[in-house]
Formats: structure tokens, sequence, C-alpha cells
């Protein structure tokens, strides 16, 4: 079933993506890419140490106590091709860095996933958790005490999170089990990965937790879910799916960006995007 009425946005295109939400795009030099954009933003970096992993963060609180936005890192490069895992999961092109960067709120910080962004120092990370077990209990576990170190830093009690491909899996697994969510967008979100990997005819991530089976815990959570009107990775009924779980049979908190692909459309407009309201307030059409 298709969104009435759904909302389009004129966007950009930024970067290609192949399925499973795996960025392999080639970039010559990524540090200096991912470098240079936490300079320009004046973000700090920090890693955060928890029971199973190690995080990397990057952030700028300029008003502590004020509601912290947290943008959950996409699988990133988790795949070389579509049978070859990497041995290296971060990705090629920081577009969820580049997002936060765009963001002018007070506080702002960036959680990378289990062994992205890695270096020598860091416990190794077994490549199963950016493939089987990319959303285990181990993972939102490790991720969810990593979001407590941030919202301490920034002494706030009040988190938007916001999760892009992957991360909008991670960022409603995440939302299910804390208090201090107030808001919840996501970016192309895998929102039901058993429907994504059926679409793409592949092994279904047993070791992981599905967040769409969750959805009912988040009906009365403020939200928005951006999808591409050209995304082939992770299709609309994915979200459309989602929200209707949640009881939202008009689909009033899903966006649907015009031209927009999964990893493509997302940067131009990302000031206006945040503007858009997270309740069940439904936009005016933009065709």
């Amino acid at each position: 079933m298709g969104i009435k009425h759904r909302t389009y946005l004129a966007v950009l295109l930024f970067f290609p993506l192949l399925s499973g939400c795996i960025a392999v795009a080639t970039l010559v030099d990524k540090d200096l890419s991912y470098h240079k954009i936490a300079k320009s933003a004046k973000f700090e970096k920090i890693r955060l140490k928890t029971k199973y992993f190690t995080f990397t963060c990057f952030y700028r609180f300029i008003k502590p106590g004020e509601p912290v936005n947290i943008y959950i890192e996409g699988d990133g490069n988790a795949w070389i091709s579509r049978s070859r895992l990497s041995n290296n999961p971060t990705p090629r092109i920081p577009l969820v860095l580049k997002l936060a960067s765009i963001d002018e709120s007070a506080n702002v910080a960036y959680l990378a996933r289990p062994g992205q962004y890695s270096e020598k120092s860091i416990p190794k990370v077994e490549s199963a958790y950016w493939s089987d077990k990319r959303f285990s209990e181990e993972v939102i576990t490790s991720m969810d005490e990593a979001i407590g170190e941030i919202v301490d830093l920034a002494k706030t009690d009040k988190i938007n999170l916001i999760g892009y491909s992957g991360g909008g899996a991670v960022a409603v697994l995440i939302a299910a089990r804390r208090n201090d969510i107030i808001s919840l967008r996501t970016i192309a979100g895998n929102l039901d990965i058993e429907a994504v990997s059926k679409y793409h005819n592949v092994s279904p991530l047993s070791g992981s937790l599905n967040p769409i089976n969750f959805a009912q815990n988040l009906k009365d959570l403020p939200q928005r879910h951006f999808i591409g009107s050209k995304d082939t990775t992770v299709p609309s009924s994915v979200s459309e799916n989602f929200v209707k779980r949640m009881g939202d049979k008009d689909y009033s908190r899903i966006t649907v960006v015009k031209d927009a692909t999964h990893s493509k459309g997302w940067t131009k407009h990302w000031k206006e995007f945040l503007g858009y309201p997270v309740d069940k307030a439904r936009l005016p059409a933009n065709n």
C-alpha cells in the first residue's frame, strides 16, 4: 500500500550505495575527509569504552544542559562486494558526519558503529558485528551505554536521536529502551531487517534484533522518517510498514524526499529537514 498524499522535496545527489546499506564508493583519502569535516564543524574526538566495544565519537557541546542531537552512523563499508565482507567498516564517504556538521544545534554528537574508525590501540572487533550481528543485543547494549556517556558529557537528559540507514535501526532499538529520548528521526532507515533481506534475496541477519518488532513501544514518541523516492536499497514499504505497526495508517510521520536515493540527496536541505515537525502533523505537499 502506497503513501497517500506523499510529501516530496527537491534535493541534490551525494554518493552511490549498493544493496545492504553498504557504501562502496571510492574515496582517495577518507581519513583526511572526515578530519576535515570534523575540524570545520569544530568537533572534538573522543573514544567511548563500553563493555563490549570502544566507539569513536565526534561532538560539539556549546550549551550543557540543553538537548543533544545524536547522529548514529550507517553500516559503512561493511562489504567490499555482495559476497565479500570488508575488514574495515569505516564509511568511505562520511555522509552522516557531514549531516551532523550541518546541524547548528547547541549540542551535537556523532556516534560511529563497532569497528569503524578503528586504530591499533583499540581492541579488534569481530567482523560478525558489521554483518550478521550488526544489530545484536551486545551491539545495542553497548551503543546505549555509549550514548549514556555522551549524555553525561553534555550534562543533559534530553536526546534527539537521528539514524541513517542501519543507524536508523540502531536508533529505533535504543529509543525503545531509554526514557530520555524526546524525538527520533531516521534517514533511509532499515526499520525491518527481515523485509530488507528478503527484498535483496540475501540471508537474514539471524544474530540481530529487528526494529519493527519494537514499533509499538514507540507509538507515542515524536518521530519523522525520511525516505528517498529513488531508494532501491531500502524500499519505501519498510518505513510504511513500520509506522503502520504503530497505528499511523495515513503515514503522516513519513516524508518522501524527491529524487533522493539511499545515499544521495540528503545534505543540501538537511537544515530544512531538521526543522520539520516530528509529531503527527502532515507537511504541506511540495511537488
